[in-house]
């Protein structure tokens, strides 16, 4: 199968340069919609779904493949490939923004830009680093996913969310998540919750613009802050909301700063 229908690879958009995005865990790029078509009339815009999400092959999801996030940024790049991409401004949320520093750390002329959206290297506090969970906490979490993924689901949408006044934001996570075939939703969890891509940043030479939450459980500011002095020339906005998913909740502030910094980036594709 080729790539573009494997990753469910959607197109549109004028522009020579190419806007990516790729969703984070539990979600499709359909989490995108209201960011994206903001940059269609001067992008490319190109949405794809993470394989095991979405409308992916999901018979191409391989645990032993999946079993580290390199494995999606190969699929990334594959992607990018068979459409013949460059100067690609890639755009990640959550997990993605490392597999997006992956895939920019591997054939780092591809890409003009980072943009990293609720990135954390780690989520596990280590000595001289905070990521925001004790191993217990994980481990707590990993465990209430495996026994009941549906209660796990209802449960954790609406603190990854925030915005208690809003539920129905809470309410379209908790359905992105039920979509997603839980035996595929507990092997990716485990792999993203345990994943530690703090060696990988020191690859990264592209130009990247870190979006953090001012109030978020899962990647909290301190982690947006770590991620800033490692990744040299890197560009740090705290958003003013609050929750893991500001492509949802805040979009038009999101919008704005990914327009902020591609403004930055030269050459400009307006």
């Amino acid at each position: 199968m080729d790539a573009l229908t494997r990753n469910n690879v959607t197109v549109y958009g004028e522009g020579e340069r190419a806007l990516v995005f790729v969703h984070g865990f539990g979600c499709d790029q359909r989490m995108w919609r209201l960011v994206a078509p903001a940059f269609a009339d001067r992008y490319r815009v190109v949405l794809l779904d993470l394989v095991g999400a979405g409308g992916s092959d999901l018979t191409a999801y391989d645990p032993a493949r999946y079993a580290t996030l390199a494995a999606h940024a190969d699929d990334v790049l594959a992607v990018l490939r068979a459409m013949n991409l460059q100067d690609v401004v890639l755009v990640g949320h959550s997990v993605s923004s490392m597999i997006a520093v992956l895939a920019a750390g591997r054939e780092p002329a591809r890409f003009s830009g980072l943009v990293l959206v609720g990135p954390s290297p780690r989520y596990l506090n280590d000595e001289g680093y905070t990521g925001g969970f004790e191993a217990g906490d994980i481990e707590e979490l990993l465990a209430a996913l495996d026994d009941n993924y549906q209660g796990w689901s209802g449960y954790i949408a609406p603190v990854i969310m925030g915005h208690p006044d809003r539920p129905e934001l809470a309410q379209e996570l908790n359905e992105s998540f039920c979509r997603t075939d839980p035996k595929i939703a507990r092997h990716f969890a485990r792999v993203t919750f345990l994943s530690d891509n703090r060696r990988d940043l020191a690859a990264v030479r592209t130009p990247t613009l870190i979006l953090q939450c001012a109030q978020d459980v899962i990647a909290p500011p301190v982690v947006g802050q770590y991620l800033h002095r490692q990744l040299p020339g890197s560009r740090l906005v705290v958003l003013d909301t609050s929750g893991h998913c500001p492509h949802l909740s805040a979009p038009q502030p999101t919008t704005a700063a990914i327009e902020a910094f591609l403004a930055e980036l030269e050459p400009v594709a307006v």
